[in-house]
């Protein structure tokens, strides 16, 4: 019911909106002005992968569009957490009620980038998803610039798909992958086939992550080993006036408020299956330890992975563990970047250390990361998080990740450089958006490799481009 609620409330809002366009309200970009655009997205939790998305996002669209010709919003629920981010955007304060705030910040700008890539799906959060359709929704119903970069979309409940079908249909979202391409088309949503936008970020350099590993105890010369675990069973966030009602009344409810009217899923059930896939990382990794000479760490790549890490470490005395909520994106990173293996259940655990070539294996609980190992051509490297034999299927995987590490770094490589000229590609639809919707904005001309539609790259990047490059040919074939 609440659910339902919300999704009125959009709606209704977004039906208003085009309703007060019909009738000559509402003021879109003219030649002179600074394009003004709002970057939607689920910023000010300290997910990694969430910020490091939106860091690249701005910098490519900034590149691409000329930084003397746009002016830059970017939503947060949190400043302290955001704070160093986002260089040169405005930052606004996205309420946990959000339709009132959604209706004013985009009628104030020119058109709406949404950027979570866990774009369209009920996996995590139908009001998380309603918020994305609600700004695309609401800048298309003043025909503006309406444009999903690097989304996902997957299963979702019956509303939020009408929702989707009804409001996103004239937007255009640029996929990460195949697959949203293929869902959302069939919904009657424009799409183009684009990747994830965390492939040119750039940490602090390689000297921090090595110094924060010194100084959690390592040699310097061991190998490392990084776990990136979560909570995968805690998932969808509902929202609850009842259950709000009930822990504000008598306490009940307290161990899974996220928070206000947000509610994780809890039980006996989540409980098992929680401590089964802990005790699944705990043990192989112990297993792998005694095998091999590595230097194991944790790493909480959001908040709320913190408490997955410590569970893990309390099995594993002595092993270190790294917070999001105690390293910004910029350090985290570079300490990823530092290590020789992972096992990840965080998509963007495994994306941002790929430019490093760690050798990576992840365990998923959605088509994120399978998706992403299908693309690298490592299958055999992926489990899922519910898997029975999940302890002896991991230890398999870890041997494999020693045993294969040239070729799996090579096929990591490959897909690191595709990745660049993907996203470059999405630059160049990026362009053919706002010339459609502003045919007057001051668009670069003249001859441009696909390097011009990237942000500035490091000298890594640009090294493997160099060594990995792949012919037009091989890119096409490889998508």
């Amino acid at each position: 019911m609440t659910d339902f609620l919300l999704v009125a409330w959009v709606s209704a809002l977004i039906e208003v909106t085009r309703f007060g366009w019909m009738l000559g309200l509402g003021k879109r970009w003219t030649p002179g002005e600074k394009l003004k655009l709002l970057f939607a997205g689920y910023n000010g939790t300290r997910n990694t992968g969430s910020d490091v998305r939106v860091q690249e996002m701005l910098r490519q669209v900034r590149h691409v569009l000329g930084a003397d010709h746009v002016d830059f919003s970017v939503m947060t629920q949190n400043f302290d957490r955001t704070k160093g981010y986002f260089e040169g955007t405005r930052q606004v304060y996205l309420p946990d009620v959000y339709p009132p705030f959604l209706h004013r910040e985009v009628r104030q700008n020119h058109g709406v980038i949404a950027c979570e890539g866990s774009m369209f799906k009920s996996k995590f959060a139908n009001a998380l998803t309603t918020m994305m359709i609600g700004s695309l929704g609401l800048a298309s119903a003043e025909n503006k610039l309406s444009l999903g970069y690097g989304g996902e979309a997957g299963r979702m409940d019956g509303l939020i798909q009408w929702m989707c079908r009804r409001y996103v249909h004239d937007s255009l979202v640029i996929t990460r992958n195949v697959e949203s391409q293929t869902l959302l088309s069939s919904l009657g949503i424009p799409t183009e086939l684009g990747t994830d936008t965390a492939w040119t970020f750039e940490p602090h350099p390689p000297e921090y992550g090595r110094k924060a590993l010194r100084d959690a105890g390592w040699d310097e010369k061991t190998p490392v080993l990084v776990l990136c675990p979560i909570h995968p069973f805690v998932w969808p966030v509902k929202a609850s006036i009842a259950k709000y009602i009930a822990r504000a009344a008598t306490g009940a409810y307290k161990n899974s408020q996220y928070r206000t009217v947000y509610f994780f899923e809890s039980g006996a059930e989540v409980d098992r299956k929680y401590r089964h896939y802990t005790s699944g990382l705990a043990k192989a990794t112990q297993a792998f330890v005694q095998r091999h000479r590595v230097f194991p760490i944790l790493v909480a790549m959001e908040r709320l992975d913190a408490v997955a890490c410590r569970d893990i470490a309390a099995r594993l005395p002595g092993m270190p563990v790294f917070t999001s909520d105690d390293y910004d994106m910029f350090q985290i990173v570079s300490i990823l970047r530092a290590c020789s293996y992972m096992v990840s259940s965080r998509y963007h655990g495994i994306v941002t250390c790929m430019p490093s070539l760690v050798a990576s294996a992840g365990v998923t609980m959605d088509e994120r990361i399978h998706n992403l190992m299908r693309e690298r051509g490592h299958q055999h490297l992926l489990l899922t998080v519910d898997d029975p034999e999940l302890e002896p299927k991991l230890l398999q995987i870890m041997e494999a990740l020693v045993a294969e590490a040239d070729a799996v770094r090579e096929g990591i490589a490959g897909t690191v450089v595709r990745n660049l000229k993907v996203m470059a590609r999405m630059g160049t639809f990026l362009e053919d958006t706002v010339r459609r919707a502003y045919p007057d904005f001051p668009l670069r001309s003249g001859v441009l490799s696909w390097e011009d539609y990237l942000p500035p790259l490091n000298n890594q990047l640009l090294q493997l481009a160099e060594r990995y490059d792949s012919s037009p040919a091989a890119l096409a074939a490889a998508r």
